[in-house]
């Protein structure tokens, strides 16, 4: 939507702002200015001059000599336009002056043209005389403007006169951004509504006079409404004795400004009651009217209509047309036909302001590959009250223009009349809502600035039924803010029963596990819960297994995505797929996702839906890489027990030597492993691949953020390394189990350090070697506790058929 600044004034004479102050205030109280071009922005010294002799130029034969009139003194003006002549008065540019482009339109330069004083082939020159595409406009805008050439000033310009204001030049033209719910506002009057509300200003309306002879409308037309639910209003009125012409140049200025070019005074006056009321308009000629009646109903099927551009289009049922007694003479909301557009040779005019269905306009444009000015407004949803008090102007500008004579009365079909809208008003409870301590008599006086009126014997606020987006007491709230000033609307703190907010146990838990893996430089990843059923067999899980006891859709969008997924496998794996396809090095990527396990089948109920943190990776890193990351997501959740690995974990889809289920506190609560060779080959892994998916509702069970301070060790630690000698089937896990209970209170820590398999061993054993580190936290331990503790490690291993090497 855009307004003039002048236009606005007409109807807020009191608005005293300049572009910037006004787009400020407008955009605070509601009505945002999306931005702003000063029409007179690059021009300066623009004046009338009248030419009073003109000669030839000596030295060259398409150049001539003005003399030229500029009220208190006369210029010389050198010229190459050959429309001029003795006595023409014209736009003049003084020198030190500034003109906003070239000749061609859409020459524009930023910031202006400066015009010197020079000399034109040894003749001076003190000015330049200006065509209208040199002051910023086109000839679309002034139709009175030569093809070519300079503007020429009608007889009753002074010389001197700001050439600038002559022209309505003197002006600012905003762009809005209006809501679709604010409907009122996509018209002049509107905004100057809002403007006046705004700036505490008086709202002068047009005032609309009765207009229309002695005779009735009724005699000349009769209106049928067929559908009423897609027309709720139709209003036609009569014109007689035609007398087309230009529109004054006050209403051609005020079109030109919002960018509608003027064609004459019946087009003009449609177009200026549109922007002017938000209300579209429509003339026929009545004399192309069949029956003299007006029929409104919808196409028939595959019904075929010419429009005024000369474009025949295909019609359905579903588009509301406006037809005579024996044909379609338009599409209604969008456009007229061709059939009865008004020409030069019109005599008698019908007149046409109704309310349509906007959603049926809206789809009705689309179909018919149409969108005017007049379906973009009726798409909003107009307000039926509007249609009478728009086509009465439009009459009242007729008769005011002498565009002809206004047949008396009015046709009106009106079926459930829209009433104005009442909301219970409660100061209180406005004040609670906003955090304000507004008075009751400041908000109902707010409110009285926009029409809404406060009814004291009902106690409600009764709002016009122009104002389509006011329901209830939160709308009234809305109101009374914007014009208290958003901006003086102080700070202040939530209150009610509820406490401070803050993440779920659950959440926390989880969000240590993204933290861990992202420190670890996993990339998190998200993947489908719909799978294939094909998954399993990629995955070699076998026919028995319980993981293909699955969830199926419904009306899935494929076989691809028909079974919810029991296990994150497939998603991660098909992730590190096509990014090793893609030549990606050194992936890493996670995934906190659900499965879906189900308690019955067929199903009886909702699945049972377990998040899992899945761990996958290629490139840089191995088994014990991954493990590392576990052991970190546990440390950091609070396990601050001992998690044990069992490699008999038999997981097919893993490699049978290269796979552990993971324990915690005697549960299992995930598995680790390298991706089988040939799961890897079947998703187009080329090199070994790792992963480890994590149970979280386990983990969550068992986490904890508690943590107790035990402080920098005082005293000094011993250390004692053991080497041994077991057979292969002994695991390091089941050694470091040794150690942790019979290592007793003094034990620290322990780290494996060595691991050796060769000749110097038998066949079947493997050397290890453990770093075991003692200290107490009250005393320097003597030799003798150390060496008790470890007695009883090593009686404990060598009952496990270990040998301590020497």
């Amino acid at each position: 939507m855009n307004t003039s600044l002048s236009w606005i004034k007409a109807y807020v004479p009191g608005l005293e702002a300049d572009a910037q102050e006004y787009t400020d205030a407008m955009t605070l109280s509601g009505t945002k200015v999306e931005g702003y071009e000063e029409l007179d922005a690059d021009l300066d010294k623009i004046i009338v001059g009248q030419i009073d002799k003109i000669e030839k130029h000596p030295d060259a034969d398409k150049l001539i000599i003005c003399q030229v009139n500029i009220g208190d003194g006369s210029v010389q003006i050198v010229t190459g336009a050959s429309n001029v002549q003795e006595g023409d008065k014209v736009p003049v540019v003084l020198a030190g002056g500034r003109v906003a482009g070239g000749h061609e339109p859409g020459t524009r330069v930023a910031g202006g043209i400066k015009i010197k004083k020079g000399k034109l082939r040894g003749v001076e020159s003190d000015g330049m005389m200006c065509s209208i595409e040199e002051l910023g406009s086109n000839r679309d805008m002034y139709p009175e403007a030569p093809e070519e050439g300079i503007y020429i000033f009608s007889e009753e310009a002074e010389p001197g006169a700001d050439a600038v204001e002559l022209l309505g030049l003197h002006d600012v033209v905003f762009e809005y951004e209006v809501t679709s719910n604010r409907v009122d506002c996509y018209s002049v009057i509107g905004i100057a509504r809002e403007a006046a509300a705004t700036f505490g200003k008086e709202f002068v309306p047009p005032e609309v006079k009765a207009t229309g002879n002695e005779e009735d409308v009724n005699d000349y037309i009769k209106v049928t409404v067929k559908n009423t639910d897609l027309c709720p209003r139709y209003c036609a009125r009569v014109v007689k004795n035609i007398k087309i012409g230009p529109s004054p140049k006050w209403m051609q200025r005020r079109l030109a400004s919002v960018g509608i070019r003027p064609i004459n005074n019946l087009v003009d006056i449609t177009n200026y009651v549109m922007e002017e009321y938000g209300q579209p308009m429509h003339a026929y000629d009545l004399d192309t009217i069949e029956d003299r009646e007006i029929i409104v109903r919808t196409a028939g099927a595959d019904e075929k209509f010419t429009t005024l551009d000369g474009q025949e289009r295909q019609m359905d049922e579903s588009v509301l047309m406006i037809c005579d007694g024996q044909k379609s003479i338009g599409i209604a909301g969008i456009m007229g036909g061709e059939n009865s557009m008004i020409t030069d040779d019109v005599k008698t005019m019908l007149f046409e302001a109704a309310c349509f269905d906007g959603t049926n306009i809206r789809k009705s444009s689309k179909k018919v590959g149409l969108r005017t000015d007049a379906s973009g407004k009726f798409e909003k949803g107009l307000d039926p009250n509007n249609a009478q008090a728009a086509i009465d102007r439009a009459c009242q500008l007729v008769e005011e223009l002498g565009a002809g004579e206004v047949v008396g009365g009015i046709v009106d079909v009106y079926g459930k009349k829209k009433e104005p809208v009442r909301v219970p008003f409660d100061a209180d409870e406005i004040n609670a809502l906003l955090g304000t301590d507004i008075s009751r008599e400041d908000m109902i006086r707010y409110l009285k600035r926009v029409d809404l009126i406060y009814d004291e014997t009902s106690g409600e606020i009764i709002a016009p039924t122009f104002r389509h987006d006011i329901f209830r007491m939160a709308d009234l709230a809305e109101e009374v803010a914007r014009f208290y000033g958003y901006d003086n609307i102080p700070t202040t703190l939530p209150h009610g029963e509820a406490t401070t907010g803050k993440l779920s146990f659950k959440l926390r838990v989880e969000e240590v596990a993204r933290d861990v893996a992202e420190f670890c430089g996993f990339s998190q990843g998200m993947n489908y819960s719909f799978e294939s059923p094909k998954v399993f067999d990629k995955l070699m899980i076998p026919a028995d297994s319980p993981l293909r006891n699955t969830v199926e859709i419904m009306n899935p969008l494929g076989e691809d995505y028909s079974i919810m997924r029991t296990t994150p496998l497939n998603g991660m794996l098909t992730s590190l797929a096509t990014n090793y396809n893609r030549r990606n090095k050194n992936v890493r990527l996670y995934e906190l996702g659900n499965i879906y396990l189900p308690k019955s089948l067929p199903p009886t109920e909702l699945p049972e839906e377990r998040m899992q943190f899945t761990l996958g990776m290629y490139g840089d890193g191995d088994f014990f890489s991954m493990k590392g990351v576990v052991e970190e997501f546990f440390e950091k959740a609070g396990l601050h027990k001992k998690e044990t690995y069992r490699p008999d974990a038999g997981r097919p889809y893993l490699h049978p030597g290269r796979q552990a289920d993971i324990f915690y506190d005697g549960t299992r609560v995930g598995y680790i492993g390298e991706v089988h060779p040939d799961v890897a080959d079947t998703y187009g892994i080329g090199e070994k691949a790792y992963i480890a998916v994590i149970d979280m509702p386990e983990i969550v069970e068992r986490a904890t953020f508690d943590r107790k301070y035990t402080g920098i060790a005082r005293f000094p630690a011993v250390t004692r390394d053991i080497s041994m000698v077991m057979p292969k089937e002994i695991l390091a896990g089941q050694i470091e189990e040794v150690i942790e209970n019979k290592g007793g209170s003094y034990l620290e820590s322990y780290a494996l350090f060595d691991l050796y398999e060769g000749a110097q061993i038998k066949q079947g054993y493997k050397s290890v070697a453990y770093s075991i580190v003692f200290r107490a936290k009250d005393k320097t331990l003597e030799d003798a506790e150390v060496s008790e503790a470890m007695n009883r490690i090593l009686k404990a291993l060598e009952g496990m058929g270990i040998e301590l090497r020497k």
